[in-house]
Parts: C-alpha cells; sequence; structure tokens
C-alpha cells in the first residue's frame, strides 16, 4: 500500500459510530502528492448531502512545496465519490436527528486511489466518555499485570 493511513482518533472518542461507508474522494494532482506524503488532517472534517451530491469540509491538506501556482486552498470543500444508492442512504440517515457524517480514516486502496472512510456516527454523552475511559485503564492495568507475572 502506497502512503499513509490517517485516521481520526478523536471521532471514536466523540461518537458512537453507527455505519461505515468506503468512498473516493475528488482531488488535483497536487493534493494526492500531499496526501501521498501524510500531510493531511481530518479531525475538524464533516461531510454534508448536497444536492444529490456528498461533500467533504475542512479537510486540511497541507499544500505541496514543489508546486507553488498549482496548489489551492488546503481546506476547500471536496467531492466524495459513492453510488447513488449509498448517497441515499447517507442522506435519509443524515436527517436523522442527532446523526453526522464524520470521516474515520484517509488512505489509498491497492489500485493507488485516495480512499477515505466515513461514518454515521451519533455523539456521545460526557458519562459515555467517561465510561470508555475508565474502561481502557482498566484494560492497561491487566494488561500489565498479565506481563509482569
Amino acid at each position: 500500500m502506497a502512503g499513509k493511513v490517517i485516521q481520526n482518533k478523536r471521532a471514536f472518542h466523540e461518537y458512537h459510530i453507527l455505519e461505515r461507508f468506503e468512498a473516493g474522494i475528488a482531488l488535483k494532482g497536487t493534493e494526492v502528492k500531499s496526501l501521498r506524503e501524510g500531510n493531511v488532517s481530518i479531525v475538524d472534517a464533516f461531510a454534508k448531502v448536497e444536492d444529490g451530491e456528498v461533500f467533504l469540509y475542512n479537510m486540511h491538506i497541507t499544500p505541496y512545496e514543489e508546486a507553488s501556482i498549482f496548489n489551492v486552498s488546503p481546506t476547500r470543500k471536496r467531492k466524495l465519490l459513492l453510488n447513488k444508492s449509498e448517497i441515499k442512504k447517507l442522506s435519509g440517515k443524515s436527517t436523522l436527528k442527532g446523526l453526522t457524517l464524520v470521516p474515520l480514516k484517509v488512505y489509498f486502496s491497492g489500485r493507488g486511489w485516495a480512499k477515505l472512510e466515513l461514518g454515521i456516527a451519533k455523539p456521545k454523552k460526557l458519562f459515555d466518555k467517561r465510561a470508555d475511559l475508565k474502561k481502557r485503564d482498566v484494560e492497561k492495568e491487566i494488561r500489565k499485570a498479565v506481563k509482569s507475572r
């Protein structure tokens, strides 16, 4: 696999992921080069369905240094490439109260295409976040105890 896998770890802390979709990303040439180097942030990104198309907002791709005049805005809105049936499913679920479309990871497929894993997510409450942290700490202590034996 060429390039790096960029994950949105904050999404798993902030949201319950209900369903996942794989989408292609419509990118310009210099953005692809910058993405291959791993110069991307999807922490503040979100997706929206508009007029039968899905767009990704706030994904920051650092401008490629060697291509000064061909660079585009780092946080421009980018079109996501999905099937019509998937778009209908996403638009139906994203209009439900409290559900959002959150990018989970960006990677390159085996054929070299830039892909984005998109999740339908429901925000966690504060007590859910605390419970997850507590669970993780307990598991960490168990692993430590097993390792020390």
